[in-house]
């Protein structure tokens, strides 16, 4: 049976919320559309990547589920413009997971996964993320 975590990756579409403060959101975005999915990046950077959108009132309706990974922007401001578009389900990046973001998706009732960076959950090959996979296995924390 799948953990939530693995379940996660289950969508369709995505957004990946980043401030290129967590390299780990461009690998999630390259990751999530190899597997096919459905990806928009929005990118609170000085700098924004090119066909990045620049806010979350830009993203269309529908999407399902959202990573945050940022350490500029307060992620909890995150959460209020998650909820606004309708997205219940929530990925905290491990280390960006704040206690007011946390009681927020608590408040709004969205589904959280905080303490786990997605690139344990979609790496492939060999990696350092598929190796810290295989090490959280053998002490029980995936």
């Amino acid at each position: 049976m799948p953990t939530e975590q693995e379940s996660f990756w289950d969508a369709d579409s995505y957004v990946v919320i980043t401030d290129k403060t967590k390299p780990a959101m461009k690998w999630t975005i390259r990751e999530l559309k190899r597997s096919g999915k459905n990806v928009y990046t929005i990118d609170l950077s000085e700098k924004p990547e090119e066909g990045a959108l620049r806010n979350i009132s830009e993203l269309p309706d529908g999407i399902q589920r959202a990573v945050i990974g940022v350490t500029k922007t307060r992620p909890e401001d995150v959460v209020d413009a998650l909820k606004q578009k309708g997205i219940k389900e929530i990925w905290l990046h491990w280390m960006t997971e704040t206690a007011e973001a946390q009681e927020k998706c608590r408040d709004y009732h969205m589904h959280l996964i905080t303490g786990r960076c997605p690139m344990m959950y979609l790496g492939h090959g060999v990696s350092i993320h598929t190796m810290h996979r295989e090490i959280a296995k053998l002490v029980g924390k995936y």
